[in-house]
């Protein structure tokens, strides 16, 4: 690991895009370190670093290891709880806002001190869902909807000090958390159908689009959603 490597935390790094994020940026030789509930063996193999933590609880009582100094921070845990607003319940409402918001905010108020005169890069993850209206996301699309006001009042308000905050905004995504959403082969191909490249995103997807805006290939892109969704978000396909 040369000089030029970089430390990296990635929070809610133990399975799906995380995951590979946190194996991605390892291979490319950073000083990788995850911050989850649970810690798989294959990140114990490459020597990465990590703290349990359950970003729903104060952090203060956890004590997890912030690297010094950070130059990149990402925020992976998120939610998928999509129902007809006549079964939604305030509960629900508050339970994805605590996860999606509330922990970020947790998390960045603990490393952002961190982050060194240098500056650096902080990621989160949004939803296609906030920029295209969606039946039954009303609850996961309003909490990431303040995510992505977070991004870009942060944005500005660390522009000085060269701290970049941007948002990946994905589609479907092949992970633990849509697992029942494409649980069966019928499932998936509707789903690959309903977008204008007609697949499904992959972690791999995410990841290399998430390792991108960490990297100092994006240094002058700061306060931006990316979206990653298939062209879910722009594209309209006509009937042949």
């Amino acid at each position: 690991m040369g000089t030029s490597a970089r430390n990296i935390l990635i929070v809610g790094g133990s399975s799906g895009i995380g995951l590979e994020l946190a194996k991605r940026m390892s291979q490319q030789g950073n000083r990788v370190t995850v911050w989850s509930r649970s810690f798989p063996d294959e990140l114990k193999e490459a020597g990465i670093a990590h703290s349990t933590v359950d970003v729903t609880q104060p952090l203060a009582e956890q004590n997890p290891e912030v690297p010094s100094p950070l130059h990149g921070l990402v925020y992976c845990p998120g939610s998928v709880n999509l129902r007809p607003f006549n079964r939604l319940r305030e509960n629900h409402f508050k339970a994805d806002y605590e996860i999606n918001v509330l922990g970020a905010v947790r998390v960045l108020q603990e490393a952002l001190p961190s982050f060194g005169s240098e500056g650096g890069s902080v990621v989160f993850f949004s939803t296609v869902a906030v920029s295209t209206g969606m039946a039954y996301h009303a609850s996961i699309a309003s909490a990431k909807a303040a995510l992505e006001g977070l991004t870009k009042s942060l944005a500005a308000e660390y522009a000085a000090k060269n701290i970049r905050f941007n948002a990946v905004a994905p589609s479907l995504t092949d992970t633990p958390l849509a697992e029942k959403l494409l649980a069966t082969d019928e499932k998936r191909e509707k789903s690959a159908q309903r977008h204008p490249l007609r697949r499904v995103g992959t972690p791999t997807d995410m990841a290399a689009s998430a390792a991108f805006l960490l990297s100092p290939d994006s240094s002058w892109i700061t306060g931006q959603i990316l979206p990653v969704d298939g062209g879910m978000s722009s594209v309209r396909m006509l009937d042949a």
